[in-house]
C-alpha cells in the first residue's frame, strides 16, 4: 500500500496522524519555501522505502494554520514524527536523507 506522501488537513490531523496504527511523519511546509522544495523529494523517497512501516503526510502551513501553531512550528520545513498519538521527534530545516533516515530509525524503535 505504497501511497507516498498524502496531504493532511487540520481537519483531518488527529485521524491521519494522532490516531494511525504506524508511525508518522508529517512535512510542514509553504509553496514559497525554497528549503521546503529540496526536502520535499528526499521524503518522497523515504515514503517508498518505509511503505507499510510508516505514514508520510504533508501539510501547507499556509492554508492550514492550526496544527503548526498547536506544535508551535516557527520555521519550516519542520518535519514532525508521531508514534502512538504522540510527538516522538521533530526536524527543522533542511537535512541529507541519512539524517533523515537515522531519525526516523530512532523513532521507529
Amino acid at each position: 500500500m505504497a501511497e507516498g506522501v498524502r496531504d493532511i488537513t487540520d481537519a483531518t490531523f488527529d485521524g491521519d496522524a494522532l490516531k494511525s496504527d504506524l508511525p508518522v511523519l508529517v512535512d510542514f511546509w509553504a509553496p514559497w519555501c525554497g528549503p521546503c522544495r529540496m526536502v520535499a523529494p528526499v521524503v518522497a523517497e523515504l515514503s517508498e522505502e518505509y511503505a507499510g512501516k510508516m505514514n508520510f503526510y504533508k501539510m501547507n502551513t499556509d492554508e492550514n494554520p492550526a496544527v503548526p501553531t498547536k506544535y508551535g512550528i516557527r520555521s519550516i520545513p519542520s518535519l514532525l514524527i508521531f508514534k502512538g498519538g504522540e510527538l516522538k521527534g521533530t526536524i527543522v530545516g533542511f537535512r541529507p536523507k541519512s539524517d533523515l533516515k537515522k531519525r526516523i530509525e530512532e523513532a521507529l524503535v
